[in-house]
C-alpha cells in the first residue's frame, strides 16, 4: 500500500477541543473513579483519586463536559455546593446506577479539576426538571464578578474569583430521556432558557462571552436525525433567533445485535462490524453540517441596521464511543473493558473528527473513567489505564496542528487508515491504523521532499482480545519502534519514501521532519 502525503494539501486547523472528555455521575465514573473523598484509604489529592488525577494531568484534556448526560436532567446544582456535611443525600437512578448520591463532588470540585488540568469546562444545565431561574443562578455563581449574594457564596466556598465558564449546554438528549420533545417543543423551551443567560458584560453592544449549546439529534436514528435537524433550524429561522453557538450531535457505535459478542470475546466478523460501525459518524456529521447550513439559509435578512443575521452555528459531537451490549447489565453501571478493537475505533474516530475540523469544533469521548469507551478503569484501590488512554496520548501532537488531506488510492488496503497533520514548526504527525484483526500490513509513505522519521510509536498486542487489568495493568502499552529495523527509508529526486510494517490490530504514530 502506497500513500502520498503532501504538506500543501491543507484542510484546516485542528481545534484541541476535538479531544474533549465527558464525565457523569453514572456507575463509578466520578464516584470511586475520579472522586474518593479526602477520608478515603485510596491515595488521593484533596479528594481526587491521585492515580486518575495524575493520568489526566499527563493527558491535558482540553475540554471536559459535566454533569451529564442524562444525569443533568435531575441535577440541582445547589445540592452540590457548600460544606460537605450540609449537602443533600439523594438517590441516583441514572442508567441503573442505583446508588445513594451524597453530592460530595459538585460545581466547585468540577471547576477546580478543570483548573488543575487546564481544561475548558462545559456545564450542561438541567432543562427537564430545573428552571430558567435555577440555570441563571448557576451561571451567576460560576461567573459573576460583582459582589452579588451568589458571588459572595462562591467566595465563601473557596473561590473568590469568577470561574469564567464559557460553554453551557441547554438540554441533553431532549428527544429521549431529556423530555421526549419534538424539535418544535424543544425550540420553545430553548428560546426561554437561552434568552435568560446572563451576558457578564457591561457593554450593551458587546457580544456575550457565553457560548450556548443546543441539543442536536440522536445520531443513531437515520431518519429521525435528518428530520430533527431540518425542523429545528426551520423553527430557529422563524422570527428572531435566541443566542445559539453550538449544535450537539450524539453518536454511539452500538454493538448490541449479537449476544455472543462481548467487549473481550468476539470473532473476526464481530471485530469488523465494530470497526466499520465507528466510520458511519463521518457520513453523519457531513450530512448534518449540510442540513445545518441549509437551515441557516432560511433566516431572513435583518429589517434594521442595528440587527445582525445569524450565519453560523458550530457542529459539536457531545458524546461518542463504543457501546457493547453487556454494559447494559454491568455492575457498576455501564462498565466495560477496552481491547485493541476499542482502541482502533477510538483512533479512527479521532481521525475522522480531525479530518473534518472545518466542520466540527468540539467533541467528547464518552466516558473518561469506568464507563463505556473509558481511558481509565478502577478496581478497588487499583487504577488501570486502558489502550484508549494510549491512543489519546499518541494523538496529542495533532492539537492546534493543521489537518492534511490524504487521499486514499484506488489500490489502497481498505483496512489500513492514514491521517496526517502539520505543526507550525513544519513537522508532520502521521497516524497509521491497521484495522486487520489478524494480518500485518506494509505501508509506504511518499513525501514530495526530503523527510526523516524522528520517532515512531506503536500500540498493539499479541492477541486482539487482550485488555489491561489490575493483575496486568501494562499488558497493552504504546512502545517506541525502530523504523530502520522494521522498515526502509529511501530518498530520491522526487522526494522520500518511508516503508513501515504495521502489526495486526495496531495504531502507530510517526513524527516526520521535512
Amino acid at each position: 500500500m502506497s500513500i502520498v502525503i503532501d504538506p500543501n494539501r491543507v484542510i484546516g486547523r485542528i481545534d484541541p477541543k476535538l479531544h474533549g472528555q465527558f464525565i457523569e455521575f453514572l456507575g463509578e465514573c466520578i464516584d470511586e473513579g475520579l472522586w474518593v473523598g479526602e477520608d478515603s484509604p485510596i491515595e488521593n489529592e484533596g479528594g481526587y483519586r491521585k492515580a486518575t488525577l495524575d493520568a489526566l494531568r499527563a493527558l491535558e484534556p482540553p475540554l471536559i463536559r459535566w454533569p451529564g448526560g442524562c444525569y443533568a436532567d435531575t441535577y440541582h446544582w445547589r445540592d452540590g455546593v457548600g460544606p460537605q456535611s450540609k449537602r443533600k443525600t439523594t438517590f441516583n437512578e441514572n442508567f441503573a446506577t442505583y446508588e445513594l448520591d451524597d453530592h460530595s463532588f459538585g460545581t466547585d470540585e468540577f471547576l477546580r479539576l478543570c483548573e488543575m488540568l487546564g481544561a475548558e469546562p462545559w456545564i450542561n444545565i438541567n432543562m427537564l426538571s430545573g428552571t430558567v431561574a435555577e440555570m441563571k443562578d448557576w451561571m451567576e455563581y460560576c461567573n459573576r464578578e460583582q459582589p452579588t449574594d451568589l458571588a459572595r457564596q462562591r467566595a465563601a466556598n473557596g473561590h473568590e474569583k469568577p470561574y469564567g465558564v464559557k460553554y453551557w449546554g441547554i438540554g441533553n438528549e431532549v428527544w429521549a430521556g431529556g423530555g421526549t420533545m419534538t424539535p418544535s417543543t424543544y425550540m420553545d423551551e430553548y428560546r426561554r432558557f437561552a434568552s435568560a443567560m446572563p451576558k457578564f458584560t457591561t457593554d450593551v453592544f458587546a457580544p456575550s462571552p457565553m457560548y450556548a449549546i443546543a441539543c442536536g439529534p440522536d445520531g443513531n436514528k437515520p431518519r429521525e436525525r435528518v428530520a430533527w435537524t431540518e425542523e429545528f433550524f426551520r423553527k430557529l429561522a422563524e422570527y428572531r433567533q435566541p443566542p445559539i453557538n453550538g449544535y450537539d450531535l450524539h453518536f454511539y457505535n452500538w454493538n448490541v445485535d449479537n449476544d455472543a459478542d462481548t467487549p473481550t470475546e468476539f470473532d473476526e466478523a464481530g471485530w469488523n462490524t465494530v470497526i466499520e460501525g465507528c466510520l458511519e459518524l463521518e457520513d453523519i456529521l457531513r450530512d448534518q453540517w449540510r442540513l445545518m447550513n441549509d437551515g441557516l439559509a432560511l433566516i431572513h435578512e435583518p429589517e434594521v441596521a442595528m440587527d445582525s443575521r445569524l450565519e453560523h452555528v458550530d457542529l459539536i459531537i457531545g458524546e461518542w464511543g463504543n457501546w457493547h451490549k453487556p454494559a447494559f447489565f454491568a455492575r457498576p453501571a455501564l462498565k466495560q473493558q477496552v481491547t485493541m478493537r476499542d482502541a482502533i475505533t477510538t483512533a479512527l474516530t479521532l481521525d475522522l473528527l480531525q479530518r473534518n475540523c472545518d466542520k466540527v469544533s468540539m467533541a467528547c469521548n464518552a466516558q473518561t473513567i469506568n464507563v463505556l469507551n473509558s481511558l481509565v478503569l478502577t478496581f478497588g484501590d487499583e487504577t488501570v489505564l486502558t489502550p484508549n488512554y494510549d491512543v489519546f496520548m499518541m494523538y496529542k501532537a495533532h492539537r492546534n496542528a493543521v489537518a492534511l488531506d490524504v487521499p486514499r488510492q484506488d489500490s489502497a488496503d481498505e483496512q489500513v487508515y492514514v491521517f496526517a497533520s502539520k505543526s507550525d514548526d513544519g513537522k508532520l504527525t502521521v497516524n497509521l491504523t491497521n484495522a486487520h484483526m489478524n494480518d500485518a500490513a506494509e505501508v509506504s509513505l511518499r513525501f514530495p521532499s526530503a523527510a526523516e522519521v524522528e520517532s515512531m510509536t506503536t500500540l498493539a498486542s499479541d492477541d486482539p482480545h487482550d485488555c489491561n487489568t489490575a493483575d496486568r495493568p501494562d499488558l497493552i502499552r504504546a512502545r517506541r519502534v525502530d523504523v530502520e529495523a522494521s522498515g526502509t527509508i529511501k530518498g530520491s529526486a522526487d522526494g522520500t519514501e518511508i516503508t513501515v510494517l504495521l502489526p495486526a490490530a495496531s495504531v502507530s504514530t510517526l513524527t516526520v521532519a521535512l
